[in-house]
């Protein structure tokens, strides 16, 4: 049974990992914020890239790119999008056992955060490139992990690429989605769509035409690459935004849990000093009568 001594020791122990997990959660809470909104700002920006994209690949005619053309895929590329420090709650095992499902001998593995880079090598799969980023992904990051891929699918490493990633959802909730980036061939689909929503709305599909400056293959080569740069950076923003959540609840999980059980080691100790001052109050009581 533990002293009173032990348990003053357990208390002060508990109360020096309160204050840390405490500017823990601040700290988080405070670049939570700040993901969060640039996570959120970048959703309308993406819908709307996405949809000029299509746009402009209906209007380009037979306009054809290797980025575009689907494959038979018996080898696919992962992009991982994980965190570098862990006390995020279950963010990243739940991340990781969707990775896990992966079939190793066909999937190229590529890291973008340390715990996948760590999952990857423990599990012994395939990793092939790591990347690093930062809470504020800069354009050359997100370059260099699209750039990558592009290689990987044009080079006929693989003939897939996929990325796996958290998707904030709110401050309580991230799921780990899947997202095809490579092949692009959903911008074909644009033009039977329109046809499609035209007729369910019995309304006359919109016509555009759309002028290249200098051709249609020049211009739309160079939306390809950018799009999906922008698409890169967006995924990241909604990693670190699930990331800074997560390990925001955490804490304050793990601050509420230390004052809890320092409420019940205070009440333990306080039984323990009154059982300890009535023993000694009858021993004095035990001895006056027998000198009596």
């Amino acid at each position: 049974m533990p002293s009173t001594r032990d348990i003053r020791r357990r208390i002060k122990s508990v109360k020096g990992t309160a204050q840390i997990t405490k500017a823990m959660q601040m700290v988080a809470s405070s670049k939570m914020r700040k993901a969060q909104t640039s996570a959120i700002n970048g959703r309308p920006f993406e819908t709307l890239a996405n949809s000029v994209m299509r746009h402009a690949a209906a209007g380009a005619g037979d306009f054809t790119h290797p980025l575009l053309e689907p494959r038979e895929v018996r080898k696919r590329g992962l992009i991982v999008i994980s965190t570098d420090k862990g006390l995020c709650g279950a963010l990243n095992s739940n991340l990781l056992r969707e990775a896990a499902k992966y079939d190793r001998a066909t999937t190229l593995f590529v890291t973008a955060g340390k715990k996948a880079a760590q999952f990857i090598a423990r599990t012994r799969r395939q990793l092939v490139a790591e990347f690093i980023y930062h809470d504020t992904p800069s354009y050359g990051e997100c370059q260099a992990i699209s750039k990558y891929a592009q290689d990987m699918f044009l080079n006929g490493e693989v003939d897939q690429v996929d990325v796996l990633f958290t998707r904030f959802v709110n401050t309580l909730s991230q799921r780990p989605e899947v997202r095809t980036i490579i092949p692009m061939g959903k911008l074909k689909l644009l033009k039977s769509e329109a046809e499609a929503e035209a007729r369910a709305t019995g309304t006359a599909a919109p016509r555009v035409e759309y002028l290249f400056e200098p051709d249609a293959e020049a211009v739309m080569s160079t939306l390809l690459r950018y799009f999906l740069d922008f698409e890169i950076g967006q995924l990241l923003l909604e990693a670190k935004a699930s990331e800074h959540s997560a390990r925001m609840v955490a804490m304050k999980n793990a601050t509420d849990n230390a004052h809890h059980l320092i409420k019940d080691l205070t009440l333990q100790y306080n039984k323990m000093r009154q059982a300890s001052i009535t023993k000694e109050l009858l021993e004095i009581a035990t001895a006056q009568m027998a000198l009596a």
